[in-house]
């Protein structure tokens, strides 16, 4: 095989795979390419080709992934440093308390989500409210369901990664929606009646949200996010959205504000930005009362 169908078959399989030039330590395709690869294979007693095939692949994707743990930005960040996880990749966030999935004190979906085999392009992001007291409570709902999210938010604005963001998580509904998203619970008990579950525990009373509209129509009173969770929130919405191209918009109604109604861009899949769940279905509620583009705005 000549030097141009090499390049040509490692284009091809870039695309199918989601493996770009810099894994191997070159900046694009072609003869340097190449010879990285031959090197790579060498060093791991495969056929030395320099094509990168599905061997070679799993090779290079093993080291990828085996490098979180002690991968330099983790092993020499300062204390004010964090990290999100796009694509085996690491990507600053401006917020202090961040709990990687394979950290210690991290909390790990093993089931309940696919894994993608190339680069996903997610076009929306999607808030959930979790329905539950805790992160911890949350991440043994979905492990017990076998259903996935790639964030979640806990009470004091912990932001916990449960899997790369790279692989599809099950928290959205149908396929369409869940293979071009990325999803974020936030820790919301909901029901007034776990106000003092709160407060015993020093969390401190949370807001109580008595305006709140969905689908045209007023929610009962419930709780609502404290404040440290809408700032975890709008920390995060700016990670992801500079490290996935997420554009910074929301639905709007006629009037310019947020939408509280099902979006049909949004429900067809065709829509990108920053959601709510009920954004994507009659069926959902959360998160009314979150106004999405006030944070983008404060962004």
């Amino acid at each position: 095989m000549g030097i141009e169908d090499k390049i040509f078959y490692n284009e091809g399989s870039a695309a199918k795979l989601g493996w770009t030039p810099d894994w191997f330590g070159c900046k694009e395709h072609g003869d340097e390419l190449t010879n990285a690869i031959e090197k790579f294979q060498k060093e791991h007693g495969l056929t030395a080709d320099g094509l990168c095939g599905p061997t070679t692949y799993r090779r290079i994707y093993t080291q990828r992934v085996a490098t979180l743990e002690d991968h330099s930005p983790l092993a020499h960040r300062h204390n004010s440093e964090s990290f999100i996880i796009y694509n085996s990749e690491y990507f600053p966030i401006d917020w202090p308390k961040v709990k990687l999935f394979f950290e210690g004190g991290g909390l790990k979906l093993r089931k309940g989500w696919r894994a993608s085999k190339y680069k996903r392009d997610p076009k929306f992001f999607v808030c959930h409210w979790d329905v539950c007291l805790s992160s911890e409570s949350c991440y043994k709902v979905l492990s017990k369901r076998g259903i996935s999210v790639h964030f979640s938010i806990d009470n004091d604005g912990t932001i916990y990664q449960f899997m790369d963001m790279n692989d599809i998580a099950w928290h959205a509904g149908g396929r369409t929606w869940n293979d071009r998203s990325v999803g974020v619970e936030i820790s919301n008990a909901y029901y007034t009646k776990y106000q003092s579950w709160y407060e015993k525990r020093d969390y401190g009373p949370r807001p109580i949200i008595t305006d709140a509209h969905v689908h045209g129509k007023k929610l009962p009173e419930h709780l609502g996010f404290y404040d440290v969770q809408i700032e975890a929130l709008k920390a995060l919405m700016k990670a992801v959205h500079k490290c996935t191209g997420i554009p910074l918009q929301t639905p709007l109604d006629r009037a310019g504000n947020t939408n509280t109604k099902v979006s049909k861009k949004c429900a067809e899949g065709r829509f990108e930005g920053f959601i709510s769940h009920y954004h994507l279905t009659k069926r959902k509620i959360d998160c009314a009362g979150l106004d999405i583009k006030k944070l983008l705005e404060e962004l």
